[in-house]
């Protein structure tokens, strides 16, 4: 009973500062980790991980990254083919290409350098929609970019980092692909993401029709989340992260005539526990024993996050045709990394692909630049929009 009333009290302080946070304009997100941030061992240490917090936080990471799969717009993709995919390959590339080596030359391991280039090579969306559409450009060939390459970058971040999971989880042979050796770890997962192609062709859209004819309560919705966790254990099975399954799970879905029901039922279930403890156990995770010496790092990656995204999409943008000020639109539309970014660095802390002592600061690095984001599009629209007068 002891974790009940700690959850209790977890998600009841996480409503509190996410409403106050929407009040001022912040993401919510930023108050849940700040939530974990003064609860645990960073400030009051009143909380801490345990096993039971740590599997709900895995749910969670399942569950939101089941709906960003659920919400990726693959017809929005395919109608912005090109332009989303130069902007979202050179949105990737850029980040890794500045951020890994700078990383190194601030004293991380070729390994972990190259994870913080693929951190920040991640885009999260949702707050660059609310100023789209508060500016009424959601729906311009700029917005619309700006969408079809998140969806392109999700997938591209997805597939990266499911690579480093395996290279690591190979070399050390963790027990991660039924302890296999990487060979044949290697050929289970390129049988998975062949299976995933029948899953999203085939498998899905027929699983859920036959959900159809079950005389259960919400059948359609109980059958999305046995694909998901299905997923999400074949995927964890072979070597790769859960949430790379669920990923591809809610892209499937998506697929059938039932989306929108799914959609409707998933945002429930996982922001009324699972989400929120997710982002509640970052702040648990973040230590500031030696933010002192980590300052300077954390300004200049800081810097380099918004700018690797800002001149790398708005590169992109440019090489697909769109003027000056619209490419400053795509590329300021790219920068925030949000819960995108926090997955991948959790993820990569759980795989040992980033050590302890350096997860602080890249999550402080993250959060600042999601919070930057939205007030560099914001310039980046007015600008625009002086053009167009």
């Amino acid at each position: 009973m002891e974790f009940i009333a700690v959850l209790a009290g977890l998600l009841l302080a996480t409503q509190v500062i996410a409403h106050l946070c929407r009040r001022v304009e912040i993401p919510e997100v930023i108050g849940q980790i700040l939530v974990g941030i003064i609860a645990g061992p960073a400030v009051l240490d009143w909380v801490h991980l345990n096993s039971m917090m740590n599997e709900f936080q895995e749910i969670g990471v399942i569950i939101l990254m089941f709906i960003a799969g659920l919400e990726s717009d693959l017809s929005l993709l395919r109608k912005y083919l090109k332009p989303a995919v130069v902007v979202a390959l050179l949105g990737v590339i850029v980040p890794i290409v500045i951020m890994g080596p700078v990383s190194y030359m601030f004293g991380f391991t070729k390994l972990e350098s190259l994870f913080i280039g693929v951190i920040f090579a991640t885009t999260s969306v949702s707050i660059s929609v609310a100023v789209l559409r508060e500016f009424n450009r959601l729906d311009s060939r700029e917005g619309a970019t700006v969408l079809g390459a998140a969806v392109a970058d999700d997938i591209i971040g997805v597939i990266l980092l499911s690579v480093m999971i395996s290279v690591i989880n190979g070399s050390n042979n963790s027990g991660h692909g039924n302890g296999q050796p990487l060979g044949i770890v290697l050929l289970m997962q390129l049988v998975f993401f062949g299976g995933t192609y029948l899953l999203i062709r085939w498998l899905a859209p027929y699983l859920i029709h036959m959900s159809d004819r079950l005389l259960t309560v919400a059948s359609t919705s109980v059958m999305a989340m046995i694909i998901c966790l299905g997923m999400a254990a074949i995927a964890d099975y072979v070597g790769l992260s859960g949430a790379v399954g669920s990923f591809f799970a809610g892209i499937a879905v998506a697929n059938t005539k039932h989306k929108e029901v799914v959609d409707r039922s998933f945002i429930p279930i996982g922001y009324a526990m699972f989400i929120p403890l997710f982002f509640v156990s970052v702040g648990l995770n973040m230590r500031f024993d030696n933010i002192g010496e980590s300052f300077v790092f954390v300004i200049v990656m800081t810097i380099l996050a918004c700018l690797t995204k800002l001149l790398g999409c708005g590169a992109g943008a440019k090489l697909s045709g769109f003027s000056m000020p619209s490419s400053y639109v795509v590329g300021s539309g790219m920068v925030a990394r949000g819960e995108m970014g926090l997955i991948t660095a959790q993820i990569g802390y759980e795989a040992h692909l980033l050590s302890p002592m350096y997860y602080s600061d890249v999550i402080t690095v993250i959060i600042i630049a999601t919070v930057l984001a939205p007030f560099i599009l914001k310039n980046a629209l007015k600008r625009s929009a002086n053009e167009l007068e």
